[in-house]
């Protein structure tokens, strides 16, 4: 069967932190790229109260079988304690950038 990919949304109160999260991820091909959209305004309920934060939203692109670790590493490096990382699966996409995304990731036996 073939490998899927996926897109992974994070937010982050930092933009420049994303970014370089970012970054880092696609230098360590745990993602082909990633696109950071600034000035997203979150409205959400923690701990009982409704708040208000402006953050940024990066979108990865990736292979499904890398979600895991991209998750471990925003749990370890994100400065939420419980920060939004959600994959949706690609069900479509042009042929060429699929085959671009696996290409410009590892496969995950590669960091055992």
């Amino acid at each position: 069967m073939a490998e899927e990919i996926v897109d992974v949304s994070i937010t982050a109160g930092d933009t420049e932190w994303l970014a370089e999260f970012t970054r880092r991820l696609v230098t360590e091909r745990l993602a082909a790229c990633g696109n950071i959209i600034s000035g997203v305004r979150s409205i959400y309920r923690w701990n009982d109260a409704v708040h208000a934060t402006g953050e940024a939203l990066v979108i990865l692109h990736t292979r499904r079988s890398l979600v895991s670790a991209i998750i471990e590493r925003a749990d370890a490096e994100h400065a939420d304690e419980t920060p939004q990382v959600l994959a949706v699966p690609v069900t479509q996409a042009h042929p060429g950038y699929r085959q671009w995304v696996l290409d410009s990731t590892t496969e995950p036996t590669l960091f055992a």
